[in-house]
């Protein structure tokens, strides 16, 4: 955090300013002000960045969960400015230069510098477009000394926290986020469920915690309960609690089931966890059919068919609400490949897709950003270790659990996307095992961009132009991922039967 006074002048080097972002320009308290979106320049040089802002800060802390910042692709800088017209404050420090000064990669294309550009915002003219965070954490323009003026601040409040709340005191203007979706984890109890409620419970997004489980959840509640963030934890348990845990949830995580242990199969994991996923979505769908739904508990491949068809036995099944969280594989190939690479972990992004069991994970290292190369034996260990991940933990802990922290961990990276997602932001991506036509099979997992009303598009570009290695591998775990997927859909249809 650089705190500015006007007049001042900081420069930061290259190294300390990871590509592919933004940089928020922050006011008093650390708290974001004006996110601006750097222009994106190919540079074979470093830059120092010159900031000379009046009252303002540079919160360069993107690495901070839960607060994920929108991204930009800039490899480089060339020199821009911006001036701040006839509403700005009597201050002499409005101007932000970007210049290009050493070497930055030797690998990158070298620009040739262009005259100078410049955007002039004048009292009839206000800002219309911002990056980051929706409600990120507050607002607050010093009406005194601000350099916006106040159309500028309107736009500003109404683009980055439209569910805030303003808040009058004194001379300045708070804008505080308003906590306002509903969360329910049912298993929370659990070797997953606890660490992820954890994480939850440190979103600004959320207003109430809903904890379920069969058993020990009221202790767990308690002791998150007493985090000093805003949302509110309420504990549920047992089958008679349920529907109480789940009325008017906007997002339900199910981590519920028992974990992996070493020695045991495939079948063995299926035969206990459906029967599990079966009875907590049945539940969903009478309590909460409009939630967005995030299966974690595994065979993922077999358990969010089962859930799709109970869905559909309700007659409430939406397929853009329906998620399998395979976002532990994207975590693994991007912290993989950024060892492997020496590259900085924030800027390494790795598409998976396929499914989220052995071979049917594929991490595609072709579409890699940003673009590295990688040698064929390079991608076979890779794709392998990616694959294997889970199993590489299970063996490490001796019997003593499965990936908990690192599931959770990514877990949490999905829901607070989804909540970006209901909350308005509109650059929200994410991997996720769901219904599909990207290949034949009815369920596959690949990026999709995200809405208020879940699935808006998928990322079809991720599947064009595959590595000869890759288009096999795509075929080689198709086989396999159909068989998962017609046995958690035969499973249900059975349980029907049945009944």
């Amino acid at each position: 955090m650089l705190s500015l006074r006007a007049p001042s002048v900081i420069y930061l080097p290259t190294h300390s300013i990871p590509t592919g972002r933004v940089f928020l320009l922050t006011s008093h308290a650390s708290q974001p002000l004006l996110p601006f979106p750097l222009p994106a320049v190919t540079s074979s040089r470093s830059s120092q960045v010159s900031f000379s802002l009046s009252h303002l800060a540079v919160d360069r802390r993107r690495e901070s969960f839960p607060f994920i910042l929108s991204q930009i692709h800039i490899v480089g800088f060339h020199h821009r400015q911006i001036h701040i017209g006839s509403d700005m404050a009597a201050t002499s420090a409005t101007i932000l230069s970007i210049g290009a000064t050493e070497s930055l990669n030797s690998k990158l294309n070298s620009f040739s510098l262009s005259k100078s550009a410049s955007l002039r915002i004048s009292s009839h003219e206000t800002l219309q477009s911002f990056c980051g965070l929706k409600s990120d954490s507050s607002l607050r323009c010093d009406l005194e000394s601000s350099f916006l003026g106040k159309q500028s601040r309107a736009a500003l409040w109404r683009h980055l926290a439209p569910s805030a709340q303003r808040v009058n005191s004194n001379a300045c203007k708070n804008l505080q986020p308003q906590a306002s979706y509903k969360v329910a984890v049912l298993g929370a109890a659990g070797g997953i469920g606890q660490p992820l409620a954890l994480l939850i419970k440190m979103s600004p997004l959320v207003a109430t915690l809903n904890l379920y489980d069969i058993a020990n959840v009221k202790g767990v509640a308690a002791d998150i309960s007493h985090c000093n963030t805003p949302s509110k934890v309420q504990d549920f348990t047992g089958p008679s609690e349920l529907a109480n845990a789940l009325k008017g949830v906007d997002v339900v995580v199910i981590p519920a089931g028992v974990p992996r242990k070493p020695g045991m199969t495939r079948d063995d994991l299926f035969n206990i966890n459906a029967g599990i996923v079966k009875s907590l979505v049945e539940a969903v769908a009478d309590n909460c059919p409009d939630a967005f739904i995030h299966i974690i508990s595994n065979p993922v491949n077999s358990t969010v068919p089962i859930a799709a068809e109970v869905l559909k036995q309700k007659g409430v099944y939406d397929p853009k609400k329906l998620f399998g969280v395979t976002t532990l594989d994207v975590v693994r190939a991007n912290t993989f490949v950024a060892e492997k690479k020496n590259l900085k972990l924030i800027d390494v992004d790795v598409p998976v897709v396929g499914g989220h069991a052995g071979i049917t994970i594929l991490p595609l290292l072709s579409k890699t950003r940003p673009s590295v190369s990688f040698t064929d034996e390079q991608i076979h260990e890779l794709t392998v270790r990616i694959q294997n991940a889970g199993t590489e933990v299970v063996e490490a802990k001796a019997g003593a659990g499965s990936a908990t922290l690192s599931m959770a961990y990514a877990a949490a990276r999905f829901v607070e996307s989804s909540l970006r997602a209901l909350d308005g932001d509109s650059d929200v991506y994410e991997c996720t095992f769901v219904e599909s036509d990207l290949t034949e099979l009815p369920f596959f997992a690949s990026r999709v961009k995200l809405g208020r009303k879940g699935i808006e598009a998928f990322v079809t570009s991720d599947l064009h132009g595959l590595s000869e290695y890759e288009q096999k591998a795509l075929e080689a775990l198709k086989p396999e991922l159909k068989a998962s997927i017609e046995k958690g859909i035969a499973f249900t249809q059975k349980q029907a039967v049945a009944a």
